[in-house]
């Protein structure tokens, strides 16, 4: 009987009824962590450590014994154990059953399920975001759309947005929504009193900034701790709002959770400072657009640091921009040629830093057209990410400049700084000029001017036939057909004319008949 006693596969103690324990097997003391020898004639409250409930020592207690099973944790022994209490006429045997396992796998799976849901929760809730940042047409309207949204959730206690003052590298409050408190107010104070948070640590360094557990933080001043802690707060996460290499502001997120803002979550939440950032930098182009008046700053190259310009000055040549199109990073930039071999400026510009490629589309011995790759450290990279329009770009051996608009309520002075920070540029002129206003039928009449009657009456009869459409409700011999001409002339024509639409559109104001 006590070989079998000890053998056994499960924990089993014998304990008088008066709760003295007379005998531990093998297993049991390994799950309680207790010496057999020292654990015969000890109380049972010595030899079994305290769980939750304490169901061992308290059925001991009572005047009557009765047969019971339990699962209960026990912390200092870091387990779940199932017992079960077996009473007889001559004792007590206490079963034990390690369950641990079963448990923690419970508990994984209640936080997987837990965070699956959370997940869900946030995406549909930021897909909200982005779906009514589409429509907002200023930058208040995309920090109040952010701080309502997120700050009126059952997730997150507040949000608020921040940005940058105008002319200043402060940051100021724009929008909060949510349970603020006290946390909010403390928030502001800092920001006016020029105290480093990690909002503003977001939009210095572009990165988003996560602080758990927030009152522990040092990074985090003492009176936001503070605050808080009172309002019952643990968590913040600082989203950068950005497009580029621009960073517009900043979105700081607070939440009870003590472990929120898991590495989905932050992912989702990247996705909505780009998508915020995109907005801004919109709202920015058409404000541009619709403006009565521009500011125009004329950009003076001191240095040859610039790729262009030590081209320039190396093939004594002159280069101006054609155009541009803007990439996720850097711009693709149409660069014309003049009084020098375009594949040898080509040559050079490939082994310039911050050309990525170089492609040669024409070449007239010695002039032509290039199209080049810009990384965005270049100056034109940086000016495109800065959200400004390049109106134009003139590189020569003695002097080069670009010419960039702004709408007059940007911040020209950030701008400014942010490039002559970073390219050895300098600010030559500065002014603010009306924008000419022309209506409608001032613009069409300005394009049928530069169209020959064949020309128009091609476009015309292919875009009412449906040439243009896809799937073409017309191929070119029908339209051709019904012009009476030949499917090449129409081609011709439609070429040539589609041309001068495109220069009428695309082309710079000083280059246009």
């Amino acid at each position: 009987m006590e070989e079998r006693f000890e053998r056994a596969p499960v924990g089993m103690l014998t304990v008088e009824a008066d709760g003295t324990v007379r005998a531990v097997n093998k297993t049991a003391s390994d799950l309680l962590d207790v010496s057999s020898t020292e654990a015969a004639g000890a109380p049972i409250e010595a030899v079994v450590p305290d769980s939750v409930d304490a169901t061992i020592p308290r059925a001991f207690d009572a005047t009557s014994m009765t047969a019971k099973s339990v699962e209960e944790y026990y912390p200092t022994l870091d387990r779940w154990l199932a017992v079960s209490l077996v009473p007889d006429e001559e004792a007590v045997t206490v079963y034990l059953h390690d369950v641990s396992e079963r448990h923690r796998l419970e508990q994984r799976l209640t936080r997987r399920d837990a965070n699956l849901n959370r997940l869900t929760i946030i995406n549909q809730l930021i897909a909200d975001v982005l779906a009514e940042l589409v429509n907002a047409s200023t930058r208040e309207e995309i920090a109040a759309t952010i701080c309502d949204r997120l700050g009126e959730t059952d997730i997150y206690e507040f949000a608020w947005v921040g940005e940058r003052d105008v002319g200043t590298d402060d940051v100021v409050l724009r929008a909060g929504s949510g349970a603020t408190g006290r946390t909010l107010d403390r928030i502001k104070e800092c920001l006016d009193g020029g105290t480093a948070v990690p909002e503003r640590r977001a939009i210095e360094t572009g990165c988003p900034e996560i602080v758990q557990p927030l009152g522990e933080a040092e990074s985090v001043p003492k009176s936001i701790r503070r605050a808080a802690f009172a309002d019952g707060l643990q968590s913040l996460l600082a989203i950068p709002l950005t497009y580029g290499s621009s960073t517009y502001g900043v979105v700081g997120v607070y939440t009870a959770d003590r472990e929120a803002f898991s590495e989905r979550e932050r992912e989702s939440f990247g996705t909505l400072g780009e998508m915020a950032g995109f907005a801004i930098n919109a709202t920015r182009n058409r404000s541009l657009l619709l403006a009565d008046t521009v500011v125009e700053l004329t950009l003076q190259i001191e240095g040859r640091e610039n790729p262009l310009a030590a081209v320039a000055s190396k093939r004594e040549a002159t280069l101006s921009v054609d155009g541009f199109v803007p990439q996720e990073t850097g711009l693709r930039c149409y660069l014309a040629v003049h009084n020098a071999d375009p594949a040898a400026v080509a040559e050079e510009c490939e082994r310039s830093s911050g050309v990525t490629s170089t492609r040669i589309i024409d070449d007239h011995g010695d002039a032509g057209t290039l199209e080049l790759e810009l990384g965005e450290e270049t100056l034109l990279g940086r000016l495109t990410s800065l959200g400004v329009t390049i109106e134009s770009g003139r590189f020569t051996a003695g002097e080069s400049e670009v010419v960039v608009e702004l709408p007059p309520e940007e911040d020209v002075r950030r701008i400014a700084e942010s490039v002559t920070r970073s390219h050895d540029v300098s600010v030559t002129a500065k002014r603010e000029r009306e924008r000419d206003v022309t209506t409608a039928r001032e613009f069409r009449d300005a394009l049928r001017e530069r169209l020959t009657d064949r020309q128009e009456n091609a476009l015309r009869t292919a875009f009412f036939a449906n040439y243009f459409e896809s799937p073409r409700g017309s191929n070119a011999e029908e339209v051709a057909d019904a012009l009476d001409i030949t499917g090449s002339t129409l081609l011709h024509h439609l070429r040539a004319g589609q041309r001068k639409l495109l220069e009428a559109l695309l082309a710079p104001q000083d280059e246009q008949p």
